[in-house]
């Protein structure tokens, strides 16, 4: 399909100029577009002015292509297993036929580059896009297998519910009292009815039971949305009706000890609940938004606490500098990453690996996720004046072999950590840095002394989280040499396979199950002191730690492609990002 090139004539104009639309109801719509993310053409569906079919004519008009009407179209089962549910999902493009090397994919948006050259990349093969209607497309996602799960989903928590359409029914009794925000009592009555409680556990097994770390319950304008991470990517679940929004956090909050009367600020609080024998805790936020409380769940499995550092994703020659590091008396070891990269298990791997009952180790974090049993923690509690700093100022007279600070935030706890580790403790802590060498001018940055930090950080690991390929379902690939090109992966061996997941019942046709970690080491020696001591540029520490052997993150998401442990789609999620190290 040969899409349109150069500039295109506005939606709004072509629908004007056809007569579809009057010029007071475009300019309605442009009206709500300035305080709005939305397109023009979705804006006037909303407000009724427009139909969905006059819209996609409209968008072929100024693609210069013709509309697919789906309805009418056979989807091969063949091309639909070419592309993992995630990613049809994620682009709202469903594969509908496949021809040798050529792939259709119907989308809602066929002039989406970035996710015509990822379909490429993971399925390696040509893309030819044609545009659909989103009702179309995910009246086909609905077909699919993901869509049937997620219609089996909804309907045993509406089931669980007791929602009926019979008049008298029980959802005619909830959609009475929901209703009232003012009426306190009543929907707390609500909330600890027996088909409430039902729901709110399905919602709670079902994300344990898909492995989620989180659940979301976002109200918007037609009821509450559910979504589950899982493997870090969130996913649509369900859709509950809206008249529920107000009993379900009512149960949560209730659940959480929180407030159910407080609507207008934010509130945390914290579930336990015990499932299939396994010990889970629930941290809950609730969160005020212009269609009510949004409120998310993470959830914490109190085992996961104990994972080794071989189970973690360090390669060999990672793990072993590692080890060699958190073994030395004194000096400050720094994980570095985005929030939701690992940190923290590591922390607690790394703590775990060394806790023996010759060693006081203590612990001050924001909060306390995971406890663990022989080390000393202590939970940041501002409200009564117990930050990182004034927890560290204490900890020094606690006589500790061992500190772990859940984060520096500001200079003064980086003062405190720094001179903790030079006075005889092993002090280990995160920061939020794109990669290792980034964490020393950070820290210079924060208003440390450089000849402090030179003396006192002895290491720095950087992490990310990518998925893992699902075992059951995994299949050997080669994908298109230009695609590897544009992604920098350099191989001298032809025959190199690479590997993904086709997408099956274990991995809930994901194509991934589980995650593993990609690391970046930098041990600091007398060369990268020095620079630091210089206040060297960023790109000159970085070429010391890769010349004294350090693997980029890059170098070693590739090494677990090639590995067959992860994708390259993969990697290029979650590492290729502004600032990271080539």
């Amino acid at each position: 399909m040969a899409i349109a090139r150069g500039p295109k004539k506005p939606i709004g104009e072509i629908l004007l100029q056809r007569g579809l639309v009057t010029q007071e109801q475009l300019g309605e719509a442009l009206a709500v577009q300035a305080n709005s993310s939305e397109k023009i053409g979705r804006i006037l569906m909303d407000l009724g002015y427009v139909q969905e079919g006059d819209l996609l004519q409209a968008q072929a008009d100024q693609l210069g292509v013709a509309p697919l009407d789906l309805s009418t179209v056979k989807v091969e089962e063949d091309a639909l297993r070419t592309i993992p549910q995630t990613h049809i999902q994620r682009y709202n493009a469903v594969p509908i036929k496949r021809n040798g090397n050529r792939l259709t994919v119907a989308m809602t948006d066929p002039t989406n580059v970035f996710a015509l050259d990822d379909i490429r990349l993971i399925t390696g093969m040509e893309v030819e896009p044609v545009l659909a209607t989103a009702d179309d497309i995910q009246a086909l996602m609905r077909d699919s297998d993901g869509g049937a799960a997620e219609d089996a989903t909804l309907k045993t928590a509406l089931e669980a519910l007791g929602v009926t359409s019979q008049p008298g029914g029980v959802e005619t009794e909830v959609m009475a009292g929901a209703g009232v925000d003012e009426d306190v009592d009543r929907v707390r009555e609500l909330a600890e009815e027996a088909p409430i409680i039902r729901v709110v556990n399905v919602l709670i097994q079902t994300a344990i039971k898909e492995r989620a770390s989180d659940i979301h319950l976002e109200p918007d304008r037609r009821g509450v949305r559910v979504r589950y991470r899982v493997d870090g990517v969130l996913r649509d679940t369900m859709t509950i009706p809206k008249y529920v929004h107000a009993p379900l956090l009512s149960r949560v909050k209730i659940m959480s000890d929180m407030n159910i009367a407080e609507r207008r600020l934010p509130q945390d609080g914290r579930i336990h609940v015990r499932h299939e024998g396994k010990d889970y805790d629930l941290r809950v936020s609730t969160v005020p938004t212009v269609f009510g409380e949004k409120a998310v769940m993470r959830i914490l499995d109190q085992s996961s606490a104990l994972v080794g550092l071989t189970k973690l994703g360090l390669m060999g020659d990672t793990q072993a500098e590692l080890e060699t590091l958190i073994i030395q008396p004194n000096g400050m070891v720094l994980s570095t990453g985005p929030t939701g990269s690992g940190k923290t298990t590591t922390q607690y791997a790394v703590l775990n690996r060394i806790n023996s009952p010759e060693k006081n180790i203590m612990t001050i974090e924001d909060p306390v996720e995971y406890q663990l049993q022989g080390i000393n923690q202590v939970q940041v509690n501002r409200q009564a004046g117990l930050a990182f700093s004034t927890a560290m100022r204490h900890f020094v007279r606690q006589d500790p072999d061992i500190i772990m600070v859940g984060e520096i935030r500001d200079l003064e706890t980086a003062e405190i950590a720094v001179q903790a580790a030079l006075t005889g403790h092993l002090v280990l802590t995160t920061l939020h840095t794109n990669d290792a060498p980034s964490a020393v001018t950070r820290l210079v940055d924060m208003g440390v002394e450089p000849f402090l930090i030179a003396a006192s950080v002895i290491g720095v690991l950087a992490q990310r989280l990518a998925r893992r390929i699902c075992p059951n379902c995994k299949e050997s690939y080669k994908p298109p040499a230009e695609a590897l090109a544009r992604v920098g992966f350099r191989t001298t061996d032809e025959e190199v396979m690479f590997y993904r997941g086709r997408g099956c019942e274990h991995c809930n046709h994901s194509g991934y199950h589980g995650r593993t970690g990609i690391f970046e080491l930098m041990s600091m020696n007398d060369e990268i002191r020095e620079l630091v001591v210089n206040r060297a540029p960023l790109a000159d520490v970085n070429e010391a730690a890769i010349a004294n052997g350090m693997v980029t993150l890059r170098q070693d998401g590739f090494r677990k492609v090639v590995d067959g442990v992860t994708t390259i789609e993969e990697v290029m999620r979650v590492i290729f990002t502004a600032g990271v190290a080539n």
